[in-house]
């Protein structure tokens, strides 16, 4: 069999036997490849992103923060979405019919959510104690009615974590004063699989379980089987699984580590943002990364168990991991360059970060004086009213699409200068390069992979003009598939990213309404590519995948 001829959807059945073993499938819908953190959106508003925005762009799936019932806390800080007062679905992004009118709607443009789940522990002592929907509590007695909990269902005797390389205190004591669950017990993993099986009853996909490395694992894994497969009724395949990732903050040199909890759901890879927030910084050796296949040399876990991502909520305001290694929307050049590798590299599942901004680390999002979360406001595509919505940054969103088209094709033509240039392809599909030196520009005739014809540089611009024209950069790859490639040191972006297909702009989705996914060549001059010989270009009509070759016609 050629394989270059395979049907997509006989890699998603491979892909299905892989992940059938764990809580490890993200289940996007056709070849979507990555999801973004919209934090603290509104269900109103992400809604109607999925449709305008997400589902068109190629995006995957979305996580929501907390939606849960939580402490109200004065001056409304971000972090109270963070201290459960009860399971009701209710907070400062919406009810739970407006969640899932949210669920259903982004299901139906191809977006997935994913729910960020709180069940370490409880509130604060705080007096008194109320939550967003009027929920009471005494949390110093440790009382919370709305699920109910009682003393009896957490740890004793209370204690805080203070010492990281004892795993009984850091899985059986309090988090900064927040009163520590024992998920030991049957009637709190009840009340917890109730919660959780409610959100797979909405028609979510999955959930982020926050805080995991402060619970054992055994506790844990005795949860994760009591929740219920996926509903079919939902778009789901039969008797899939929710995907489920942990936070689990390891580093290296601690008690608890990250590979006691990736055999039976995946792990957020801490770890990988550091290592990237050092090498497009500078301040190590891009060139490095052509090991970056080799997990056990860099200390990952396998690719297949990891959700991956530049920065999320907690670090980039200093908190969690990281430091000020971190790079964030407050680093603009390096920060789009780390999200290209992490979006052009196979390894993991990767996650956009989608932020409001913030001078004081506890701010909540943006709010009227009422303390009520308001709307994005999106002029020219971008947001302008104190969200900064990096995954609607042109760079970031076309190079999720990057990631979409070369999805299962492996690295070839690594190049280095020996320092901080670097360049692969992906396959005959795609290619990318960057330059992080602070002096030297890159300008080099590499090998692309590519085939032969003028494309559009997508982090610089997009095809205009009926694709005859590119609004940014265009580079020509020659007979042989080398191209001459530029980045200047001191220019505004430090990578340069080519790919055979772009996802299809909105007219052509209008004029082929009946295709569900539609791609187009963004290869220009006299040059047309032929799919039927040299690329899985499949077009899905009717749920069937069959050859792209009517673009011979357009």
């Amino acid at each position: 069999l050629d394989s270059s001829m395979m049907p997509l959807f006989s890699l998603g059945f491979i892909s299905l036997l892989v992940f059938a073993i764990a809580h490890k499938n993200p289940h996007y819908v056709g070849d979507r490849t990555s999801m973004v953190h919209l934090f603290e959106w509104k269900f109103s508003d992400i809604a109607k992103e999925c449709e305008e925005f997400l589902g068109p762009m190629g995006y995957g799936g979305v996580q929501v923060s907390p939606i849960n019932e939580n402490l109200v806390i004065y001056g409304r800080p971000w972090f109270e979405r963070y201290q459960p007062i009860s399971y009701k679905i209710i907070s400062r992004s919406g009810n739970k019919s407006e969640f899932s009118n949210m669920v259903k709607r982004c299901n139906k443009a191809g977006v997935r959510i994913y729910v960020d789940a709180v069940i370490n522990h409880m509130t604060v002592n705080i007096r008194p104690a109320y939550g967003v929907g009027r929920s009471s509590a005494q949390p110093d007695k440790l009382r919370y009615p709305a699920v109910p909990y009682t003393s009896k269902d957490f740890n004793h005797p209370t204690c805080t974590i203070q010492n990281y390389n004892n795993a009984t205190e850091v899985r059986n004591c309090e988090l900064s004063g927040l009163h520590d669950l024992d998920q030991s017990k049957l009637y709190v993993r009840k009340k917890i699989v109730q919660f959780l099986n409610s959100l797979i009853d909405l028609g979510v996909a999955g959930i982020r379980i926050d805080a995991a490395k402060h619970m054992w694992p055994n506790d844990l894994n005795a949860i994760y089987k009591g929740i219920k497969k996926l509903s079919s009724k939902n778009g789901f395949p039969q008797n899939a699984e929710s995907y489920i990732y942990q936070e689990v903050i390891d580093l290296g040199g601690e008690a608890v580590n990250k590979f006691e909890y990736n055999d039976f759901a995946s792990v957020i890879e801490f770890l990988y943002g550091i290592i990237l927030g050092k090498m497009f910084r500078g301040q190590d050796s891009l060139t490095r990364l052509q090991t970056f296949n080799d997990t056990n040399t860099w200390k990952l876990i396998p690719s297949s168990d990891a959700l991956i991502m530049i920065d999320n909520h907690d670090n980039q305001r200093g908190h969690g991991a990281g430091g000020a290694t971190i790079l964030t929307y407050k680093n603009p050049k390096p920060y789009k360059m780390a999200a290209a590798f992490m979006l052009a590299y196979p390894y993991g599942h990767p996650r956009i970060m989608s932020s409001f901004a913030f001078t004081d680390p506890n701010q909540g999002p943006p709010a009227d004086s009422y303390g009520n979360i308001i709307s994005p406001k999106i002029v020219n595509g971008e947001c302008v009213n104190g969200w900064v919505c990096e995954h609607r940054w042109p760079q970031i969103y076309r190079m999720v699409q990057f990631r979409n088209l070369v999805n299962g094709e492996n690295v070839h033509n690594w190049w280095s200068n020996g320092k901080n240039q670097i360049a692969f392809s992906r396959g005959a599909k795609g290619f990318i390069a960057f330059n992080v030196e602070g002096s030297s520009n890159l300008l080099k005739k590499l090998q692309t992979g590519l085939p032969a014809g003028t494309y559009c540089d997508i982090i610089t611009g997009e095809v205009i003009n009926g694709r005859s024209k590119c609004s940014g950069k265009s580079v020509q790859v020659g007979n042989d598939s080398t191209a001459l490639i530029e980045i200047p040191s001191n220019g505004t972006e430090g990578v340069l990213a080519l790919h055979i297909l772009v996802s299809a702009t909105k007219s052509d989705k209008e004029k082929y309404n009946k295709y569900e996914t539609i791609y187009y060549i963004i290869v220009l001059s006299e040059f047309l590519y032929d799919c039927r010989r040299n690329c899985e270009t499949y077009v899905q009509i009717n749920n069937k995948f069959i050859n792209a070759t009517f673009y011979e016609s357009m």
